[in-house]
C-alpha cells in the first residue's frame, strides 16, 4: 500500500542566515519545524494506518448517537472521535508486528493520548497561539508534496482511505499548537551554560567513539503533587509491569496497553540517539544490559520506567569532521505585497526550467530577480556548515546533489531556489564543536523540561473519563 511520507512543519522554505552573505535572518523556533518535520502525531504516517471509514447502517438498523467518552476542562472527546484514532492506533501497532494488547485496555490507552493532547492546545488557544486557514493549507499542502499529489489527489485519497478531511485538518491544527506551545512555553526557556558545554566536551574528548543507544520504555507517570497513597499505587503498577515482562510478555504490547510515555504506540521505542540525548538516569540503567534485556525500575521526577535496549552502536558519524555545503538561491519576497505566494511560485518555477534548459544562468537570474543581500553574488551564500540555515533549507539542500536545483521552496521570507555547487569535510573549528555541544544539551534538556510541563498541564486540567458509556 502506498505509504504517506513526511509531515508538515513551519512553513517550507529556507532563508539562510549568514551575514553578510545572505540579509535574510534565521527564523525563529527552529526546533519546532524539526519536529514538525519529524512527525506530526501518527496521522498521516502511511495510508493503512488511516482509520476505516464507518459503514454506513442499513435502513432497518437502529443509528446510535455519538456519545461523550471524556470531559476535558470546557471541551469534549466523543467516541466516534476515539474510535477513529483506536483504529488508526491498532493498524500501526500491525504495521510494527505489535502484538495487540486488549480492545477495552488499549482504548483506555488511546484516550488518555487524546486527553493530554487536547490539554496541550487548550495552553497553546490560552497562551494566544493560533493556526490560521493559510499556515494550514501549506502545511497539508506540503504534505500532499511529499507524496506527489495534488492537495485534490491528496485529499480524495485520504477520504477514501476512511479519514474525514475536516477531522485530518483538525488533527494538523492541533499538532502544530502543540508545537508551537512547547517553543514557547518550554524550548525557549532552556538554558545551557559555558560549563556545562565544557563538561560534554570533555566527556567527548574521553570517549572519541560515541555510543548510540535504542531504547524503548514503557512510563507509569505519577502525578506532580501525588500523596504518599498515589506514589505507592504507581510504584506497584510499574511493578507488575515488570512482572508480566519477566513472565515472558511481549515489551512491545506491554508498552501499547500500560505506559504513559509518548511512544506508548511505537512498542515504547525512543529511537536511537547518542548517549548524551538520554536522561544520564536512563543511560546507567542500560549500562551493564545487552540488546534485548530489561531493566529494573527506574524512579524519575516523571515516574517509574522499565528499560528495555533495543540496542547499542558506535556513532562513526561524530567525529572532528564535518560536513560543509557550498550553495546558491535566488529569493523572492512575498510579505511586501509586491508578489503574491502563487505569482511568487511560478516565476521561480519558470526559471528553474529556463535554468535547467541551459537558456539562463543561475547566478545571473539570481543577480537580476533575487530580493537576497546574497544577489550581487549570484546568490552564492559560500561555504555553509550544518543549523547554518533554517530547518527546511537545510532539509532540501542537503537531498540535492552537487549541481542539482530545488523546486519553489517558501519560508517566512519569501520563496527560494536552492543550488548546490559542491560538498567538503572539513575539521571543526573550536567555537563549531561548542555550538554542537549547546545543540545537543539544549535538547535533553528540552526533551526532559517537556515532559515536566505536559504532567503539570495534565495534572491541572479538570478531567472526566466515561468509557463507562460505551463500554
Amino acid at each position: 500500500m502506498q505509504q504517506i511520507q513526511g509531515r508538515p512543519g513551519r512553513p517550507s522554505g529556507l532563508a539562510p542566515v549568514r551575514q553578510p552573505r545572505s540579509d535574510a535572518a534565521r527564523a525563529p523556533g527552529r526546533r519546532l519545524a524539526g519536529r514538525l518535520g519529524a512527525g506530526l502525531c501518527a496521522i498521516a504516517l502511511a495510508f493503512g494506518a488511516l482509520p476505516a471509514a464507518p459503514a454506513l447502517a442499513a435502513p432497518s438498523q437502529v443509528q446510535l448517537l455519538d456519545v461523550v467518552v471524556a470531559v476535558v476542562n470546557d471541551e469534549v472527546i466523543t467516541y466516534n472521535e476515539l474510535k477513529a484514532r483506536l483504529v488508526q492506533v491498532q493498524r500501526q501497532l500491525k504495521a510494527r508486528n505489535t502484538p495487540l494488547p486488549p480492545e477495552d485496555v488499549l482504548q483506555r490507552q488511546v484516550l488518555e493520548r487524546m486527553v493530554t493532547e487536547r490539554v496541550q492546545a487548550q495552553a497553546a488557544r490560552e497562551s494566544g497561539i493560533r493556526v490560521d486557514e493559510t499556515t494550514l493549507d501549506r502545511a497539508i499542502g506540503r504534505i500532499a508534496e511529499q507524496n506527489r499529489m495534488t492537495l485534490t489527489q491528496f485529499r480524495d485519497r485520504l477520504e477514501k482511505e476512511g479519514m474525514v478531511y475536516s477531522v485530518f485538518r483538525g488533527d494538523i491544527r492541533n499538532e502544530i499548537l502543540m508545537s508551537r506551545v512547547r517553543d514557547r512555553e518550554v524550548d525557549s526557556k532552556i538554558q545551557v551554560s559555558d560549563s556545562e558545554i565544557d563538561a560534554w566536551l570533555e566527556a567527548q574528548r574521553s570517549n572519541p567513539t560515541p555510543v548510540e543507544l535504542d531504547i524503548a520504555q514503557i512510563l507509569v507517570r505519577v502525578p506532580e503533587n501525588a500523596n504518599q497513597v498515589q506514589q505507592a499505587q504507581r510504584q506497584q503498577r510499574a511493578a507488575e509491569v515488570l512482572k508480566r515482562l519477566t513472565d515472558g510478555a511481549d515489551f512491545a504490547q506491554v508498552a501499547a496497553a500500560y505506559s504513559d510515555g509518548f511512544e506508548a504506540t511505537r512498542g515504547g521505542d525512543m529511537g536511537w540517539r547518542t548517549a548524551d540525548r538520554y536522561p544520564q538516569l536512563f543511560v546507567d540503567a542500560v549500562a551493564q544490559l545487552q540488546p534485548g534485556q530489561v531493566s529494573a525500575i527506574v524512579r524519575s521526577p516523571n515516574g517509574y520506567h522499565v528499560l528495555k535496549l533495543l540496542g547499542r552502536r558506535n556513532d562513526q558519524s561524530i567525529d572532528d569532521k564535518v560536513s560543509q555545503t557550498h550553495a546558491r538561491h535566488i529569493l523572492l519576497r512575498t510579505n511586501d505585497g509586491t508578489l503574491s505566494d502563487a505569482e511568487a511560485e511560478k516565476r521561480l518555477a519558470d526559471l528553474r526550467t529556463r535554468i535547467e534548459a541551459g537558456a539562463s544562468d543561475f547566478a545571473e537570474m539570481a543577480k537580476r530577480y533575487s530580493r537576497d543581500g546574497s544577489a550581487a553574488q549570484g546568490g552564492d551564500l559560500g561555504w555553509l556548515y550544518q543549523g547554518d540555515t533554517v530547518p527546511e533549507f537545510e532539509g532540501v539542500m542537503n537531498q540535492l546533489q552537487p549541481g542539482q536545483i530545488s523546486p519553489p521552496i517558501q519560508s517566512p521570507f519569501g520563496w527560494h531556489l536552492i543550488q548546490v555547487l559542491e560538498r567538503r569535510q572539513v575539521e571543526a573549528p573550536p567555537e563549531r564543536k561548542r555550538q554542537t555541544a549547546r545543540a545537543a544539551i539544549r535538547e535533553r534538556k528540552a526533551e526532559e523540561a517537556y515532559d515536566d510541563w505536559v504532567r503539570e498541564q495534565r495534572d491541572r486540567a479538570y478531567v472526566e473519563i466515561r468509557l463507562d458509556a460505551v463500554n
